[in-house]
């Protein structure tokens, strides 16, 4: 991947300056995922909003831990001549612990951290932050493969280990891979508005630009990773038919367990209850109704067909798990119809 937009002077005085931080054995996705953001942004808006560049120790080609070459335009003296960008992403990937240990960036960081608006990173880049300070009393995530290790090399960082992606003060963190997209989508939200960043979502044929505090994992992961047997068929179950008829007898009765017990078996390996697990997957089925519906179904008849209480429970339980309103939720990732201006393709 050659970088093929480097760090000039802005063309408009709406231009951002976007530098991504590479080297050798970074997530090639950690670099190209919100990269194409932010160039898909320029493209979908029909001028340049983001000027983006690829920073490493040295310019030239570096080698991802997939094998893919990528073409750095910069290194920090060449960004720094330049002048500081508005928004510092470090990418991820298994070579961080390297840089970590040979001490790359960490200077480098430490400088440029007061002069840029926006200092992140994604996935395992937030190792080469902290160790440069600059998570300190802040709150931060990773992938969560790591989040336990970034604890405990890094006690004075607040490590959500569940979070997709984390704002603490301008300091940016994201879980791993397609987070680091959703992080982008964010700053294209924050910097130019839902509208544009939804029509850069679906440009890019995303599910959806998932909220920060959303869960790193489905629940359907969670269940296969902590599962088997009797508990792990009843949950399948579950997951084909959640607004079915699931009382908690008729659950312990097709486990040949008492209701007592049952709940036992899910405080013991899903750290929840059957009550609340079956609500979680009535949401998110109530969710992806709601966003390949246009116009919006009534929260009365969705609540009603997911078996999740009245309208105004529905909307507290949306709230609570997804941030937002569901109102506001469909609006910003919602079916549109087929004539709407917003999901004219970019140019």
């Amino acid at each position: 991947m050659a970088a093929s937009s480097s760090l000039t002077s802005p063309t408009a005085t709406s231009t951002r300056r976007i530098a991504l931080i590479a080297y050798p054995d970074c997530q090639a996705l950690d670099v190209c995922g919100p990269w194409q953001v932010f160039a898909s942004a320029n493209d979908c808006a029909g001028h340049r909003l983001y000027d983006l560049a690829l920073v490493a120790r040295a310019p030239g080609p570096l080698t991802t831990n997939g094998g893919l070459a990528m073409l750095a335009d910069l290194d920090w003296a060449g960004l720094a001549a330049r002048g500081a960008p508005d928004t510092l992403l470090v990418a991820g990937g298994s070579g961080v612990f390297a840089e970590c240990r040979a001490g790359h960036h960490l200077d480098e960081l430490r400088e440029m951290a007061p002069r840029v608006r926006r200092l992140g990173a994604i996935c395992t880049g937030a190792f080469l932050l902290a160790q440069a300070g600059l998570l300190d009393g802040r709150r931060a995530t990773t992938h969560w493969r790591h989040a336990d290790a970034l604890t405990q090399a890094h006690p004075r960082v607040r490590v959500e280990p569940d979070a997709l992606y984390v704002n603490d003060r301008g300091r940016y963190t994201s879980a791993g891979v397609t987070a680091g997209i959703d992080l982008a989508l964010s700053l294209v939200a924050a910097d130019h508005g839902d509208t544009l960043a939804g029509q850069v979502a679906r440009e890019l044929v995303m599910f959806l630009h998932r909220p920060g505090g959303q869960s790193q994992f489905s629940e359907a992961l969670r269940h296969q990773q902590r599962t088997a047997g009797p508990l792990r068929e009843l949950l399948d179950q579950l997951h084909a038919d959640p607004a079915g008829d699931h009382r908690l007898e008729s659950m312990a009765t097709r486990m040949a367990v008492t209701p007592r017990h049952l709940s036992r078996l899910f405080r013991r390996h899903l750290d929840t209850t059957p009550g609340a697990y079956l609500t979680q997957l009535r949401l998110e089925g109530a969710r992806r109704q709601l966003l390949a519906t246009y116009p919006a179904p009534p929260l009365a008849r969705l609540a009603d067909q997911w078996r999740l209480g009245g309208a105004e429970q529905l909307r507290r339980l949306f709230h609570r798990r997804y941030g937002v309103p569901p109102s506001v939720y469909h609006e910003r990732f919602g079916a549109r119809p087929s004539h709407h201006k917003d999901i004219l393709p970019c140019h």
